[in-house]
């Protein structure tokens, strides 16, 4: 049988022009660092943020509309720290009940995209 065995990357948009706000999010408050876009890629703007287990990109959508209830999910050693950091850079937290004992919330990028933040 024929299975699927994980997730590669997944991928956001943005719009054009933004790549400065998404270093600032992605990188500077989600500690994911940005790694550089294959070559061939590269022109067509966007970013890469990756870590040992995370892979977010970020294209460019020249009719850009933030996602505002698809979101990735992304595990966090310290929620608490996390969300103290995010709203004292003024980014807005959503609480929600927890799932299966584990804390989150939600939060957006700085294009509207929503995204859950876990207590692993």
């Amino acid at each position: 049988m024929l299975r699927i065995t994980g997730i590669e990357h997944v991928q956001l948009a943005m719009p054009p022009g933004g790549e400065d706000a998404a270093r600032g999010f992605y990188a500077d408050l989600l500690g994911i660092a940005e790694v550089p876009k294959p070559p061939v890629l590269a022109a067509r703007g966007g970013c890469w943020f990756e870590s040992e287990s995370v892979k977010l990109h970020l294209g460019v959508e020249a009719d850009f509309r933030p996602a505002k209830k698809a979101h990735p999910a992304l595990l966090v050693d310290d929620l608490a720290g996390m969300l103290e950091a995010l709203e004292a850079a003024g980014v807005a937290v959503a609480p929600d009940d927890p799932v299966d004992g584990r804390a989150r919330c939600y939060v957006s990028d700085p294009f509207g995209n929503r995204i859950e933040l876990m207590q692993a």
